[in-house]
């Protein structure tokens, strides 16, 4: 059953902090999974947060660490010593242990390093922090069971529970030669049905999926999507085994680029959430806005030229809000479907057969709403001329907007872009110009004026 924080727990652990009740805390808090104590931390004041931190064993808070949000994580270790430090990264794996490594100073970073007991542990993180955080290698913990090629089963399963003991789950048993160069992996069921005087060699599952550690991160999550796995090995440029990546990882990094492509989308145009500073929300947010500021004037120039127009066709001008914002749908329609496709892997390149669906579909739209416009313009103002001139109008706003939507993410996906930003105000303000211009460059033919 999911744990609830609730009004009266908070008001009782701060009675508990108050009183410095250090034995009742520990009982209250250590039957709660971690990630339940790191939203309880969110919702106390900083020294109580910290007060708990240091009550609790190492065990029980390394695991806290990794779900606390980074300004709360960043002010605890603040209070730390590296040596405590040191000790909560002792019972994290690997790439958790590197990943908080990361967030400290340099000079803090160094003694923390020298403060690790595993003398191992603190060579496998070190390892880890030379690599780009947005690749394989960033990614991947050290902790794994491998096997040579050239054992058999019997010392095979006893290298295995000396490796395990290191292990928190065994996703996967790989298999290397005497370079650890990977060279497939051993399914459980073949070892246990295997005399024990067999080869791993002659059982072992040559065919597996694999990354490299510069491999993008984003690359990774789609593998691992698409072939539904747990884990995934990672190798270096000789193909030497030295890590895998699971898929809490994954989950994370699908995750923030989720959030990042959410925030592009609604024209925000770096990674914020909603408790950082309003300086650093206002950077985030102002450039589109100006930009759209901007495009909008533009638009408005557009609009003065046609003032002749719509002087004598009065008409036409009470159409435009309705213009703008079906033209603006109908892209970000278009541009939002093109981007989940180039995410998910079954949109790669331009694709004649899928552009011409997405025209027939938004011609289909396109007509219908211009149908209805055209009977609604006839019955209000009986000047059939102007509605038939505003309907075709709207038809080739339509299709403009949706072919802009379309070949808009194809070409930023193909320029390394993230096409992301085309699902949000880039398409919307671009429509608001070029749909305002042909608007009336159909209407002025069509009317003769």
């Amino acid at each position: 059953m999911e744990f609830k924080v609730s009004k009266e727990f908070i008001h009782q652990l701060e009675e508990l902090i108050i009183s410095k009740n250090d034995n009742e805390l520990e009982v209250l808090l250590n039957d709660l999974h971690h990630a339940d104590i790191a939203e309880i931390l969110e919702e106390l004041e900083f020294d109580e947060a910290t007060y708990i931190f240091k009550v609790l064993d190492s065990d029980k808070t390394a695991e806290i660490l990794l779900e606390l949000e980074e300004d709360l994580r960043e002010n605890i270790l603040s209070r730390l010593s590296p040596k405590e430090i040191a000790e909560e990264l002792d019972e994290l794996e690997t790439n958790d242990a590197a990943d908080i490594i990361a967030e400290l100073s340099h000079d803090i970073k160094a003694e923390v390093i020298s403060e690790l007991v595993d003398v191992e542990h603190a060579k496998d993180i070190v390892d880890l922090l030379r690599y780009d955080e947005n690749t394989a290698g960033g990614l991947m913990g050290k902790e794994l069971v491998k096997v040579n090629e050239n054992w058999n089963v019997l010392t095979c399963v006893k290298e295995m529970r000396i490796q395990a003991e290191n292990v928190s789950r065994v996703h996967s048993i790989y298999v290397v030669d005497d370079e650890n160069r990977l060279k497939g992996r051993l399914s459980l069921k073949d070892l246990l049905t295997s005399s024990t005087k067999t080869q791993i060699g002659d059982v072992y599952i040559r065919k597996l999926n694999f990354v490299k550690v510069d491999t993008e991160d984003i690359e990774v999550a789609r593998i691992m999507q698409k072939y539904d796995l747990e884990a995934i090995p990672v190798v270096d440029e000789l193909g030497r085994l030295v890590g895998r990546i699971t898929i809490d990882d994954i989950v994370d990094v699908i995750k923030e680029e989720a959030d990042k492509d959410y925030q592009l989308a609604a024209g925000i145009t770096q990674d914020v959430e909603s408790n950082d500073s309003v300086y650093e929300l206002t950077k985030a947010r102002l450039p589109w806005l100006l930009i759209g500021m901007v495009i909008e004037i533009v638009a408005s120039f557009v609009l003065k030229g046609n003032e002749s127009t719509f002087q004598k066709y009065s008409t036409l001008i009470i159409f435009v809000p309705l213009l703008s914002a079906t033209a603006g749908n109908i892209g970000v329609q278009a541009s939002a479907i093109v981007v989940q496709g180039l995410a998910n892997g079954t949109l790669k390149e331009f694709s004649r057969g899928y552009f011409t669906k997405e025209i027939t579909v938004s011609m289909i739209s396109g007509s219908i709403i211009s149908l209805l416009l055209l009977g609604y313009h006839s019955i209000m103002y009986q000047q059939y001329l102007v509605g038939f001139a505003i309907s075709i109008s709207m038809i080739v706003v339509i299709l403009f907007a949706a072919t802009l939507g379309t070949l808009v993410p194809l070409f930023l996906n193909k320029n390394k872009i993230d096409p992301a930003i085309a699902t949000g105000p880039f398409i919307t303000t671009t429509n608001d110009v070029f749909g305002i211009m042909l608007y009336f460059g159909v209407a002025n033919l069509i009317l003769g004026f």
